[in-house]
C-alpha cells in the first residue's frame, strides 16, 4: 500500500471531497485508511460505568484507499505515488508530479 501512517491525503471522492487530512491509522489488508476529521460517522454509545458517558458522538470512519490521493510534501500538489528502486534493493516512494522522494 502505497499510502503510509502520517501521510497528508486529500479527499477526491464523496461527501467529504476536497477536505485535506492526516492519516491517523492504516489498514494494509483492507486497503482502508483512517483520516483524522474526514468520513465522520454517528456512534451511539452505551454508558460504561464511570468510564464513558452515554449519547451519540462523531467518530471517524476507514476510507478506501481510491477515494484519496497524496500530497506532496515538496509540490504541495495531491499526485500518484510511483516508486524508485535502490542499488541496495529497497524501495522509495516519489512524486510522480515533480520526481522527488517523499520518505
Amino acid at each position: 500500500m502505497k499510502i503510509h501512517k502520517n501521510d497528508t491525503v486529500l479527499v477526491i471522492v464523496g461527501k467529504d471531497r476536497g477536505k485535506r487530512g492526516r492519516v491517523h491509522l492504516a489498514f494494509p489488508q483492507e486497503k482502508r485508511v483512517l483520516v483524522d476529521g474526514i468520513n465522520l460517522v454517528k456512534r451511539h454509545l452505551r454508558p460504561r460505568g464511570k468510564i464513558r458517558q452515554a449519547g451519540i458522538i462523531d467518530r471517524e470512519a476507514p476510507l478506501h484507499i481510491s477515494k484519496i490521493m497524496l500530497i506532496c510534501p515538496k509540490c504541495h500538489r495531491p499526485t500518484r505515488v510511483g516508486s524508485r528502486s535502490l542499488d541496495d534493493g529497497s524501495e522509495l516512494r516519489q512524486c510522480r508530479r515533480c520526481g522527488e522522494v517523499i520518505d
